[in-house]
Parts: structure tokens; sequence; C-alpha cells
């Protein structure tokens, strides 16, 4: 699966050789979209300070991924994502929201 956000995200890629990679490598996967949903979630995790307005799409990756029901997301992303305090956080706002917890890792993670 991947998101909606990161297709847009594929999309500006500047180097075209890159741009081209990455969509054959995504081919075929279901794509979830950023819906309403989504939105007020990730809206939530901003109004909280668990990420960075300037870093509004990390929570819109993460919102998609949880209204969809995903149980793992993946990323590279230590700054905003992978870190102890980050899955706290989001496992605090997506239970008081009625969401079930996510599971947010790296790679070798898994």
């Amino acid at each position: 699966m991947v998101s909606s956000v990161v297709l847009l995200e594929i999309r500006d890629t500047p180097d075209a050789t890159r741009r081209l990679k990455m969509e054959e490598l995504i081919q075929g996967f279901q794509v979830l979209e950023f819906n309403e949903e989504a939105d007020v979630l990730a809206q939530e995790y901003l109004r909280r300070g668990i990420f960075p307005q300037k870093y509004s799409s990390d929570a819109n990756h993460l919102a998609i991924a949880v209204v969809n029901g995903v149980d793992y997301f993946v990323s590279w992303n230590y700054t905003h994502l992978v870190k102890v305090n980050t899955r706290r956080e989001v496992n605090l706002v997506n239970a008081l929201k009625g969401y079930k917890p996510i599971e947010i890792v790296a790679p070798p993670e898994l």
C-alpha cells in the first residue's frame, strides 16, 4: 500500500530517472486516499504538537494509514516518525479518537 501523499511526493521528484524508478517500484500498489477523515486526524496530530506544522505531510501520511486500519507504518524518518515519543503520542490520540494503535517502525525492524 502507498498513500496518495506519497504519489504527490514522487511526482515532485526533480530527478526524472529517480522519479521513474520510484513510479515503477510502486506500480500495482493499492493507493490509500487522503480524505476528510484522515485530514481531521492529521490536524489533531498537528494541534497537539506531535508533528511540527512545517512537516504536516508526516501527519498526513500517518493519518491515512490509521484511518485505513494499517497495522504497520514503515519509514526511514527518524526525525518525526520513528521515535518512541511519536509512537506513544500518536497512539494516545488514536485511542482517544477511537482508532486502533499503529506500529511505527523503521525497515530494519521488520
